[in-house]
């Protein structure tokens, strides 16, 4: 196998034997990008002697010196800071910016040995959908270029495209779980604030979180353990499993379906077909398949106090640009920054405390399942790479804070991969990945869609 197509915990381990170099392992990622990123364009910034600089670097450490993560490649979002890189964040107000320091998470990820490959394509200050120009990878050159989904574009593409087996993202709406099912892996929106966010663009301070890339749930599993995610307790009975490890058991454990999707937000035919063949599934493996309802009376309001808070919050975090750099700010930040929505206080107030107020009801109705399964996208990615898709199945969990991972298995009528969302309650992330693993094998095994690249 080459050494671009390795897992993050497959390379670690060639790595760790002595059976790989950091420099052998970063020039096969390399001829990679070189062979495709024509094509995905997944990439805002890239050095290849950087790169093979830093490589050679790792390589010389001795191995009791090692970090649990050494040498292997991440790709960053170019919203979060690089001390040795740009941050542009797709804005004609940062080209060429350095801010010369690491934000939290790539000081975690240097710590860890991890080899930080470069900044990945974003849409404007994460915070549009008015896409880039990188492409999904499982679109052919000679078919209609598709969206990989935003805004945390070229981070789904590089590692759907083995440009880098893990990336980071962010996610204020979808930015990371649609990206995830457009292009086909697997991508977690960990709980809230369980990862620093210190030292990246913020759009909204109680929105705004971190979140990871990967082609396996062990790869996810090794960013949680790098990251310090924990579950708030050991999990007990009732269907829900325990965090002692090993494979997490279907047979006898309990899922929740919600009904109707994300609150009556239109599915398209490709993931109404991954819904019912996803609860089919589980059905065969041994799961017991609840349909349950969140009363629109309850959390009728949530979708659109997301939106609220997100132009609320927007406003405020794009003042100084817009002030400083007149006319250079996109027009629907501008608008933001103007509450052209026209928002009022009041409206503002009652979607921040109703959100609030639900977070641990939705905690208490998920309690009682193994996770519930939801869309992750409307459908397989749309044509074009103009606009990055909906996110109208991601953004009341982004507003509950609850964990979320894509898990890939599935297609739609084009052949274009389909994800589907595990969500548990805050803090159970760890419980989440171990879901996710044992589903994951599943829905990879049977969904009925199969990676060509």
């Amino acid at each position: 196998m080459d050494p671009y197509r390795l897992a993050a915990s497959e390379a670690l381990s060639q790595i760790r034997s002595n059976h790989l170099t950091v420099e052998n392992y970063a020039r096969s990622l390399l001829s990679r990008i070189d062979a495709r990123d024509a094509h995905t364009q997944a990439w805002a910034y890239l050095n290849h002697d950087l790169v093979l600089e830093q490589a050679r670097r790792l390589d010389q450490i001795p191995p009791d010196q090692r970090g649990p993560l050494h040498g292997v490649a991440v790709g960053v979002k170019d919203v979060i800071y690089t001390k040795d890189m740009p941050t542009q964040h797709n804005s004609p107000i940062y080209k060429d910016s350095h801010p010369g320091v690491d934000a939290a998470s790539i000081m975690i990820l240097r710590a860890a040995g991890a080899l930080i490959f470069g900044k990945t394509t974003t849409t404007e200050f994460a915070a549009t959908t008015q896409g880039p120009s990188t492409k999904n990878p499982h679109s052919a050159s000679s078919s209609p270029a598709r969206t990989p989904g935003g805004s945390s574009s070229g981070s789904g593409a590089a590692v759907a495209d083995f440009h880098v087996p893990l990336a980071l993202g962010t996610q204020t709406g979808g930015s990371t779980i649609r990206p995830g099912s457009f292009n086909g892996i697997y991508a977690m929106k960990p709980t809230w604030n369980a990862v620093s966010r210190e030292g990246q663009k913020i759009y909204s301070p109680i929105l705004d979180t971190i979140g990871f890339f990967a082609r396996s749930v062990a790869d996810l599993e090794l960013l949680a353990d790098v990251f310090a995610l924990k579950d708030y307790e050991e999990e007990g009975e009732d269907g829900v499993g325990s965090i002692d490890g090993g494979l997490f058991p279907l047979r006898g454990a309990r899922f929740a379906i919600l009904n109707p999707p994300l609150l009556g937000a239109q599915a398209g035919p490709g993931t109404t077909a991954a819904m019912a063949k996803a609860a089919q599934l589980l059905k065969l493996h041994g799961a017991e398949v609840t349909d349950i309802s969140i009363p629109d009376a309850e959390y009728g309001d949530l979708p659109q106090w997301h939106r609220v808070v997100m132009a609320s919050d927007g406003g405020v975090a794009f003042l100084p640009e817009h002030r400083a750099y007149p006319g250079q700010l996109h027009g629907s930040l501008a608008a933001q920054v103007e509450n052209s929505p026209g928002y009022s206080r009041a409206e503002q107030l009652r979607a921040f405390d109703g959100i609030a107020a639900l977070r641990p009801r939705f905690d208490a109705l998920a309690e009682g399942y193994a996770a519930v399964l939801a869309p992750s996208v409307p459908d397989e990615a749309p044509v074009g790479v103009e606009c990055t898709g909906s996110a109208a199945f991601n953004g009341i969990w982004t507003a509950l804070h609850t964990p979320v991972v894509n898990v890939p298995g599935f297609c739609g009528e084009n052949g274009m991969p389909i994800g589907l969302s595990l969500v548990a309650p805050r803090y159970r992330d760890r419980h989440l990945l171990r879901v996710s693993a044992a589903v994951g094998k599943v829905f990879e095994a049977e969904g009925g869609w199969i990676s060509q690249l």
